[in-house]
């Protein structure tokens, strides 16, 4: 083994014991992970994706040469084991690298019935306990932002984050006006590893040059990575925290947190501190059906508040970004995902709602789903592929069909819809306009996170609240 390669497999974060329980395991690789600095380089981020393939798939064939052996039940027993350890090493993996690779993993684990329950669970925990980084290894970062350390500038300031995400972590302070405040800071680097995932990204695609879907599916994937690169310039999140705090009354019951500008920069982002439960631990509380619904109806109605009030697509709606407060206000804390409609796009699904918003007009849906996938001659589509569009937009405006309440938490509901997500991409029908991955992050995971609440709300009665298209 040369050293340059011996250097990229020490650098990885350990693996876990095998003779540990899982929860002791997972806690054990997540501490590891804190004085590790975000990875950066081409070669050391694939290098660290390569390996976790390998063991991954060593794990399915252990558990594949051990099945012949057992019975039924010790065989189903042995696969959940396997989906267990498998997700704890893609954790470890994704918590390591940050940035893109660890968004993937924040939505996988909102998407119940996409991967085994295994993965889900695990994965979750990239919403609330994704491991933070050593404060020794932010504070410089700190320093060449706002010019001075953080004690310094701050009454109060906790160097252990509360919260850590994908591309940076939260920190609780207080002003010198005795205000509480978060302060979100961003990993040293990280926008160079969204530029090297993205390089990686192309080299694995190489083979779909010769398709005549290469045109559109590196259009797709280089929106993607422009949005994500967005994601780390947090004077832009400002402004769109700010636009949104604007766009919600006090009988809207949203709270989005004040920006603290003085406090604030590319790179570093103080929001007022907003103290609330995230949805795991609110559904723990055992909270009434009625309390639920209304939630769900809170998300659903600021999603549509910034999508025809300001054209915005909250596209970043998982269970980390909301905050259910005690007096019964719905907390919405990040906008670093946020799409924004150009007059074309705006046009594109304004044509999708008119064909579908009550009864569907099969003809006008048809002519939307045909600029859905970048085609002009009809031709082109395919019964088939025009049939799964149908029948995915149908799922999509279900709730909206009836002047009622829906529920959302009808299992049988969202697997349907994942199903057809799943169907396309296994058909390899990927084609597409790039502003679907930002409506189908947006809605779908609003109807997961409606899921994970078990509510009922009137889904048209707040859309021809918010809109004006009837």
């Amino acid at each position: 083994m040369s050293p340059e390669i011996g250097e990229l497999v020490a650098a990885l974060p350990d693996g876990f014991d095998e003779e540990k329980a899982p929860d002791e395991a997972l806690q054990t690789l997540l501490s590891s992970l804190a004085n590790k600095p975000v990875p950066v380089g081409r070669l050391t981020r694939f290098w660290a994706l390569g390996s976790l393939k390998a063991k991954i798939a060593l794990a399915y064939m252990a558990w594949w040469l051990r099945s012949g052996y057992v019975s039924g039940d010790k065989r189903a027993a042995t696969l959940n084991e396997t989906h267990l350890k498998s997700a704890i090493k893609l954790l470890g993996t994704m918590s390591y690298l940050r940035g893109s690779i660890m968004k993937i993993g924040q939505t996988l684990a909102n998407y119940p019935d996409v991967v085994p329950d295994e993965f889900v669970d695990t994965l979750s925990a990239l919403h609330f306990e994704a491991p933070p980084m050593h404060f020794s290894l932010l504070r410089e970062q700190v320093r060449n932002e706002l010019g001075r350390d953080p004690e310094e500038i701050f009454d109060e300031f906790e160097t252990k984050a509360f919260a850590a995400a994908s591309l940076g972590q939260v920190h609780r302070a207080r002003l010198k006006t005795g205000q509480e405040v978060a302060v979100k800071i961003q990993y040293p680097n990280i926008a160079r590893t969204i530029r090297d995932d993205f390089k990686n990204f192309n080299a694995l695609l190489l083979p779909m040059r010769l398709t005549k879907d290469w045109d559109n599916f590196r259009a797709q994937g280089e929106d993607i990575f422009e949005t994500l690169e967005l994601e780390t310039d947090y004077v832009n999140e400002a402004e769109c925290l700010k636009a949104a705090r604007e766009a919600f009354n006090e009988d809207d019951g949203v709270v989005v947190p004040e920006v603290f500008e003085e406090f604030s920069s590319g790179r570093v982002l103080t929001m007022e501190f907003i103290e609330g439960k995230h949805v795991d631990e609110f559904m723990a509380t055992n909270p009434p059906q009625e309390v639920r619904d209304r939630h769900g109806h809170q998300i659903f109605m600021a999603i549509s508040r910034l999508y025809y009030g300001l054209k915005i697509v909250y596209a970043d709606p998982h269970p980390g970004n909301f905050y259910f407060m005690e007096d019964g206000r719905l907390g919405l804390i990040d906008f670093g995902c946020c799409y924004r409609f150009t007059d074309e796009t705006w046009k594109y699904c304004a044509n999708v709602e008119r064909a579908s918003h009550g009864p569907i007009d099969s003809e006008a849906m048809d002519a939307a789903l045909l600029y859905s996938v970048d085609l002009t001659d009809e031709a082109q589509m395919g019964e088939e592929r025009l049939g799964l569009l149908r029948d995915y937009c149908t799922w999509m405006w279900e709730p909206m069909q009836e002047d009622a309440p829906f529920d959302f938490g009808d299992p049988e509901y969202l697997r349907r819809g994942m199903q057809l997500y799943g169907d396309m991409i296994r058909k390899r029908y990927t084609r597409s306009q790039p502003i679907n991955t930002w409506l189908a992050r947006s809605f779908v995971g609003a109807r997961a996170m409606a899921y994970r609440l078990r509510a009922k709300f009137n889904l048209k009665a707040i859309l021809d609240t918010e809109t004006s298209v009837k």
